[in-house]
């Protein structure tokens, strides 16, 4: 595992241990943003037309290319160890409409985002648990998507 990968997970781990009770924060539904209506980046409608055109969709900090967070950096390096590279990634610092209507439309305060099949997994700390504990490995077969680890794990028997 690369340097850069450790560096990321374990700022992922931390960042999961150091935010108790996340799940229950949430912005308030009538700020600003227009998340409710009218169409723009950040109405509901435009949200979720986002959030189900691919099978993964993150909403992040950057772009996969160069992430400008760590936690939109850890989301980017756990897709790639499972060898996610087809996925759907929207700059949130490019549109603060979309920024407040994804909080909005998911309830969490947080970005990164994560979507698979149009449903919300979580942020950067929840993909972490899912990548720990084997979970995501069976939420991408569900998607028709065989991780990366699975294969690795095949030329580690082998050896």
């Amino acid at each position: 595992m690369s340097g850069s990968l450790r560096a990321a997970l374990r700022l992922g781990a931390w960042a999961a241990r150091g935010r108790p009770g996340q799940r229950h924060l949430s912005e308030a539904a009538g700020s600003s943003g227009g998340a409710d209506g009218g169409g723009g980046s950040g109405s509901r409608e435009a949200v979720e037309r986002l959030v189900r055109e691919h099978p993964v969709v993150v909403f992040m900090k950057g772009s996969p290319a160069q992430p400008l967070c760590g936690f939109s950096n850890a989301v980017v390096q756990i897709l790639r160890l499972h060898g996610v590279e087809d996925y759907r990634a929207h700059d949130v610092l490019q549109d603060p409409d979309l920024r407040q209507g994804i909080k909005n439309y998911s309830n969490w305060p947080t970005i990164p985002q994560v979507y698979l099949n149009g449903e919300f997994v979580g942020g950067c700390d929840i993909l972490l648990q899912m990548h720990q504990n084997g979970d995501l490995v069976e939420e991408l077969k569900k998607l028709g998507i065989r991780s990366a680890l699975l294969d690795a794990e095949k030329d580690q028997e082998k050896k």
